[in-house]
Parts: C-alpha cells; sequence; structure tokens
C-alpha cells in the first residue's frame, strides 16, 4: 500500500544495497532453477545481516515503518 508523494520498499533493496554476497551470487542465477532456490533459502534461513543493521538501513535511507491502528 503506498502513499501519496512516498515510495514502498522494494524486495531485497537493502541486500542490493550493501551489496550482500549472497544477493550478489542469486543474481547470477535463473529465478526458479535449483541452484537459485538452494541460495535462496540461505537468505531465509543464515541472512548475513541483523534486524538492527536493516532497520538502521532503513533510517539512513528516510524509510519509515506505518502500520494501521
Amino acid at each position: 500500500m503506498s502513499f501519496e508523494g512516498y515510495v514502498d520498499y522494494k524486495r531485497r533493496e537493502f541486500c542490493k544495497d550493501v551489496k550482500c554476497p549472497v544477493q550478489m551470487d542469486l543474481q547470477t542465477k535463473e529465478q526458479g532453477t535449483e541452484e537459485y532456490e538452494n541460495i535462496r533459502n540461505i537468505c531465509k534461513t543464515d541472512c548475513r545481516y541483523t534486524t538492527y543493521q536493516f532497520h538502521h538501513w532503513l533510517i539512513e535511507k528516510g524509510f519509515l515503518i506505518v502500520r494501521p491502528e
């Protein structure tokens, strides 16, 4: 859900911006292949970055986290 005058976070924007080595490897694989899914599982279960790092990246980039009341 977008708000007028704002942009939504794009999937893997953080990963690409910090040049995560797992993301860089993932980008070289064809989506849907077994190799792609194996690398993607690293992101799901063993991310190299913390929520603290992600949260502070969001703040530095000017993102707002919103939710309905």
